[in-house]
C-alpha cells in the first residue's frame, strides 16, 4: 500500500489526478568520473524545477559493475529530489539483499524497482559467478514481510524472535508486454499477477514505442482486476543505442525493423535526430497520459536537462492533441498483440486474440501421472512411498536412495540434485538446470523470439516451454496464482523425495 506522506513520489502515485514523471540514471563505473558529476547536475536541475517526483537509479545496468545506486541515491536525496533504488537479484544472496534493505530504509532510501537484473558481465579476471539466489517474487515477498511488524518471525524455527522494526519500502515492478511470441507475452501477463499478490505497488513498463501495446497493458490490468499504478517508459535512443537495441542486444528491448529505419532517416538530420527524438518522446507522455497511465519513466544516454526540459514544455503544449499521434507509434506485428483490434477509435477491444492449440507432450503425461500417483495424497502408491521414505530417513539407506533418486531423474529431467524439488510446479521442466538465472515464478524479461537471454539462438526460454506444455493441458493460468518458495540450499544433494515426505522441502512453507 503507497503510503502519501512518506514522500513526493509515493503521494503522486497515490495521486489519480496528477501524472508522475520520473527520469532513470545510470551510475558510472567509477565514482569521481564525470560523468557521475553530470548526473549530479541534472539532478540538482530537476530538483529546483520541480516537475519530477523521482529519479531512478540503475544497479549494473547491462550486467556490468558499477558505482553502486545507493551511493549516488543518498547524494541526490540531499539535493531534494526522491530516489527509486534499483533492487536487483543477480549479485547477492538472500541474507545480503535483506542486509542492504536494513542500509537503505535506516537511510531513507524506501522507494526500490524490484529486477530479476541482467545477466552478469565479464568483470574482474573474467566471469562473475551469478547468484540469483531470489527471484523478483521471492524479493518481493521479502521486502513485503519486512514491511510488516511480524517480520522477525522464523516459522522453521518459532523459537527464534528477532527484534527487527519494520521497514516502509514503496516497491516497484516492470512488465513488458512488447513480446512477438504468444507464450512470452501471456507468461509476462501471468508473472505480474504474481507480482501483485507478493506485494507490488507500483509498475513500469519496458521500453517499446507501440500505443496499442501501451493500451493492451492497462486494458489487461483492468479486466483482470489488477489496480497498480503503472509509469510508461519513454526512452531516447543514440544512433548507437538505437542500432543495439534493433539488433536485440539490450536483454528484453525489441525496437522492430520498420520503426528503427525510420530513426535511421532522422538520423541523417545534422543534429542526429536528437530533436525529432525529443519531439516522439514528448508525444509519447501524451499518449500515455491520454490512455491513462499514471506518470512517464524517462531515459536515454546523455540525456540533458535542457533537453528534459523541452520535451516536458512540448508534452504540455501537445497534451490534448494526442489521438493524433497514434500513428506515430504504430510498429507491432499484428499478429503479436493480446488483444483483438478494437472498433470506434479504440485501440484493443476486450476480446483476447484465439490461441493456437498445442500437443500434449508425452514426457510431461507420463511425469504428471507418476507424480500424482506417488506424491498426492490420494494417489495409491502415496503411503507406500511415505512409508518408505520415513523409513529411509531413519536408516542407512539414505545417501544410496538419494543417489538413485538422482540418477533417475538427471537421465529424464537433466536434475541438478537441488533437494527442493520444483518439476510439478512447471510442467516437469526443471529451472536449475534449465533457466540460466534459475528463476522458479516466471519469466525475466529478457528473452527474444523464444531464446533465452543468456543463450539467444541456442536454448529456448524455459518459460516458454513451460507455457506450451501447460497450456496444452489447460493448466497455464497456474502460473497467475500462488508463487514458488525460494530454493533451500540447505536440501543441496539431499533426497527431494524424502524431503517432500518429511516435509523439509518449500512444499511445506506453501501449506
Amino acid at each position: 500500500m503507497i503510503n502519501n506522506n512518506s514522500s513526493r513520489f509515493q503521494g503522486s502515485l497515490a495521486n489519480p489526478d496528477e501524472f508522475t514523471l520520473t527520469v532513470e540514471l545510470v551510475p558510472s563505473r567509477g565514482g569521481r568520473s564525470t560523468a557521475h558529476s553530470r548526473a549530479l547536475a541534472f539532478a540538482q536541475d530537476a530538483g529546483a524545477d520541480g516537475r519530477l517526483q523521482a529519479v531512478s537509479i540503475t544497479e549494473n545496468a547491462g550486467g556490468h559493475p558499477a558505482l553502486s545506486p545507493e551511493v549516488m541515491g543518498l547524494e541526490i536525496s540531499k539535493l531534494g529530489l526522491d530516489v527509486i533504488i534499483h533492487l536487483s537479484c543477480k549479485d547477492k544472496n538472500r541474507n545480503q539483499i535483506e542486509s542492504l534493505l536494513f542500509a537503505w530504509d535506516r537511510a531513507g532510501l524506501r522507494n526500490l524497482l524490484v529486477i530479476a537484473g541482467d545477466y552478469p558481465q565479464r568483470g574482474y579476471r573474467g566471469h562473475p559467478k551469478p547468484v540469483f539466489d531470489l527471484d523478483t517474487i521471492q524479493a518481493l515477498d521479502l521486502v513485503s514481510r519486512l514491511n510488516c511488524e511480524h517480520a522477525g518471525s522464523d516459522r522453521r524455527n518459532p523459537a527464534i524472535k528477532k527484534s527487527v522494526e519494520p521497514t516502509s519500502f514503496c516497491k516497484g515492478v516492470a512488465i513488458s508486454p512488447f513480446k512477438y511470441l504468444e507464450a512470452e507475452l501471456r507468461m509476462q501477463y501471468y508473472k505480474l499477477h504474481r507480482k501483485e499478490t507478493a506485494g507490488a505497488d507500483y509498475v513500469i513498463t519496458q521500453v517499446g514505442y507501440d500505443a496499442r501495446k501501451f493500451d493492451e497493458l492497462l486494458r489487461y490490468m483492468r479486466l483482470s482486476g489488477i489496480k497498480l499504478p503503472v509509469l510508461g517508459n519513454v526512452f531516447i535512443p543514440t544512433p548507437t543505442v538505437a542500432k543495439i537495441m534493433c539488433e536485440g542486444r539490450i536483454p528484453g528491448v525489441v525496437l522492430p525493423d520498420r520503426y528503427y529505419a525510420k530513426l535511421q532517416e532522422e538520423f541523417k538530420d545534422a543534429d542526429r535526430g536528437r530533436k525529432k527524438g525529443l519531439l516522439r518522446a514528448a508525444k509519447l507522455i501524451c499518449v500515455q497520459k491520454g490512455l491513462g497511465y499514471a506518470g512517464a519513466h524517462l531515459g536515454g544516454p546523455g540525456l540533458t536537462f535542457a533537453e528534459l526540459d523541452f520535451l516536458l514544455n512540448e508534452a504540455d503544449r501537445m497534451v490534448d492533441d494526442w489521438p493524433d499521434f497514434l500513428q506515430d507509434f504504430s510498429c507491432w506485428p499484428q499478429d503479436s498483440y493480446y488483444f483483438q483490434p478494437g472498433s470506434n477509435g479504440e485501440l484493443n477491444s476486450d476480446e483476447p486474440v484465439p490461441r493456437q492449440k498445442g500437443g500434449q507432450s508425452l514426457h510431461y503425461a507420463l511425469a504428471k501421472s507418476f507424480h500424482e500417483l506417488a506424491f498426492v495424497e490420494t494417489g495409491v502408491l502415496y503411503p507406500a512411498a511415505h512409508r518408505l521414505c520415513v523409513a529411509l530417513d531413519e536408516g542407512k539407506g539414505q545417501k544410496a536412495f538419494a543417489g538413485a533418486e538422482h540418477l533417475v531423474k538427471l537421465m529424464l529431467f537433466g536434475c541438478k540434485n537441488c533437494g527442493d524439488c520444483t518439476l510439478a510446479e512447471l510442467g516437469f521442466l526443471c529451472p536449475q538446470r534449465g533457466c540460466a538465472k534459475y528463476l522458479l515464478n516466471g519469466p525475466c524479461g529478457g528473452s527474444r523470439d523464444g531464446w533465452c537471454e543468456v543463450y539467444p539462438g541456442q536454448k529456448k526460454c524455459l518459460y516458454v516451454q513451460v507455457y506450451e506444455r501447460l497450456k496444452a493441458v489447460a493448466q497455464d493460468g497456474s502460473m497467475k496464482s500462488g508463487g514458488v518458495p525460494p530454493r533451500d540450499w540447505a536440501l543441496n544433494e539431499s533426497s527431494s523425495w524424502i524431503n517432500f515426505f518429511l516435509q523439509r522441502d518449500h512444499t511445506n512453507l506453501l501449506k
